[in-house]
């Protein structure tokens, strides 16, 4: 009787735009070594496997039957509780179904590490996949020497104000920057549990594929990468090997490419935070919305209708000509387009590394998570933007200017597009993915 090829590999996301989006690229990277992805991702995504071209098979996350739903919508606590009590069974059971038709192996979001356990409850091959970059990766794998040496409690508090240098060397970032230090107190311990479960779970791991470039992984190399025997696999940045159309969770706004025709030459400044506007705040908001009409320059703004409300009385018609607000745009398209001169950023990995490809300067305030490690990165090590710390017009403008201004800025970020994305950097991420689906199907 003849064996039946495995084909299938199951990738299982973290639930949210900056993780699923990566996601899906890696499944249709796979598509091209012969594999059938099927990305599993919580019912309450809406994205079109048409659209995608990718195999999407939805599990609900149970949180509108238990309740468990909470006033601000799936937020990160309520996801959490969904993805260890709820979904873990209706996962298994998938695995179950589908072993006889021959699954390759899964791969998952460290961030969805709850599914880390169920491949191993049923024998299939498991992979850990990083969306960021290693050196965050190692910050947060770092907690039991940080506990060691006292620079955080046993709930991950600071124990001192001095700046944190990483265990292996770089970046250095304040106390108060720490992934896991995001709202009130309690919130604060729920996520540091979080991630100390997250980084038990890993230790499991044969492989990791990172979604970075080699140059990054090369000069964090170290005996101390991790604890355990993990193969770290850079397979980065993604978003120069695949492009996927449609995969937004939100309904993009087209307008603002032809507004973007009409404008000079590098005169636009793009202004987009992601998913992380809410934690900038009303009143933050309502300062960077003066700031930028005080700039006179012309600008488009990734800025949510419920966000919009708190705007001063008049501000869209006064600023009608000058700036285009919008719910969501096309980022790619508006960052290439020459009428874009510089990216105000919350410096999430992906769109840093969107900006790196269409070769834009940074202003930089980040707000949480892995965004002041990206930071640091931007700005001390790249040198290809500049951070502000607030939204003041002397801050706004005093950023633009430096970033402007830099004549070496542009050499340097054609120098770090071709380190990241240039023929030889695209060969060796290849070359990683394939000598990942060789040991993985031996």
């Amino acid at each position: 009787m003849k064996c039946k090829k495995k084909s299938k590999v199951f990738l299982i996301p973290y639930p949210a735009q900056g993780h699923v989006t990566p996601m899906l690229k890696l499944a249709s990277l796979l598509v091209n070594h012969g594999i059938n992805p099927i990305v599993i991702i919580p019912n309450f995504i809406k994205i079109d496997s048409k659209d995608v071209n990718i195999s999407i098979m939805s599990i609900s996350d149970g949180l509108d039957q238990d309740g468990l739903t909470t006033s601000s919508g799936r937020d990160f606590f309520a996801i959490e509780k969904s993805m260890e009590n709820y979904m873990p069974c209706q996962l298994e059971n998938i695995i179950r179904d589908q072993q006889e038709d021959g699954i390759v192996c899964l791969i998952v979001d460290l961030l969805a590490s709850w599914a880390i356990e169920i491949a191993n409850k049923c024998g299939v091959h498991v992979a850990g996949f990083w969306p960021a970059m290693l050196a965050t990766y190692k910050l947060i794998n770092s907690i039991p020497e940080m506990l060691h040496d006292g620079i955080i409690s046993e709930t991950g508090s600071p124990l001192h104000n001095d700046p944190i240098c990483n265990l292996f060397g770089q970046p250095t970032i304040r106390p108060q920057d720490l992934p896991w230090l995001i709202g009130n107190p309690n919130a604060r311990i729920s996520r540091f549990k979080f991630w100390t479960r997250t980084m038990e779970r890993t230790k499991t791991l044969k492989w990791l594929l990172i979604n970075t470039f080699q140059e990054e992984c090369h000069n964090n190399k170290d005996q101390n990468t991790t604890n355990f025997s993990t193969q770290i696999l850079p397979i980065g940045p993604l978003n120069t090997h695949v492009t996927i159309k449609n995969s937004s969770f939100w309904e993009e706004d087209l307008s603002c490419m032809n507004w973007l025709d009409k404008q000079v030459v590098n005169s636009v400044l793009y202004i987009s935070f992601g998913s992380w506007v809410s934690p900038i705040g009303e009143a933050k908001v309502n300062s960077l919305a003066l700031a930028l009409e005080a700039t006179k320059r012309p600008f488009i703004w990734v800025l949510g209708p419920l966000w919009r409300q708190g705007l001063q009385k008049g501000y869209l018609e006064r600023i009608s000509k000058q700036g285009k607000i919008v719910s969501w745009a096309p980022q790619m398209d508006v960052l290439q387009h020459e009428g874009v001169g510089c990216y105000l950023t919350h410096c999430g990995w992906n769109s840093t590394m969107e900006a790196i490809q269409s070769k834009k300067r940074l202003m930089c305030y980040p707000i949480a998570g892995d965004q002041f490690v990206n930071c640091f990165y931007i700005v001390k090590k790249w040198r290809i933007g500049v951070r502000i710390d607030g939204f003041g017009v002397k801050d706004l403008e005093g950023g633009l200017r430096k970033v402007m201004e830099d004549d070496g800025m542009s050499g340097r970020i054609d120098r770090l597009n071709e380190m990241t994305m240039g023929k030889v950097a695209s060969c060796k991420a290849m070359d990683n993915l394939t000598t990942f689906l060789s040991s993985v199907r031996m």
